[in-house]
């Protein structure tokens, strides 16, 4: 039986990130999901809207079928 994975080389928030640190935010996100690490991202409030600003993800977890993301904001192009 296999595992459901998802690979995403974007962060897409709909509005759920929670910041932790002043430029460091977590996102949870439903099901299995692999980003890549250490290497510049969009960020977007969703699929379809605008690029909001370029992180870096920092650390991917897995558990209880969700995916924690923690991503450091590098560059913020919209506040909206």
């Amino acid at each position: 039986m296999g595992m459901p994975l998802e690979l995403n080389t974007m962060i897409v928030t709909k509005g759920k990130e929670k910041r932790l640190e002043e430029n460091l935010f977590q996102l949870v996100k439903d099901g299995y999901r692999l980003y890549p690490l250490d290497i510049p991202l969009d960020v977007k409030q969703t699929i379809d809207s605008d690029h909001r600003a370029t992180a870096v993800i920092k650390k991917v977890e897995w558990e209880n079928g969700q995916t924690i993301v923690t991503y450091e904001l590098r560059a913020l192009h919209s506040s909206n």
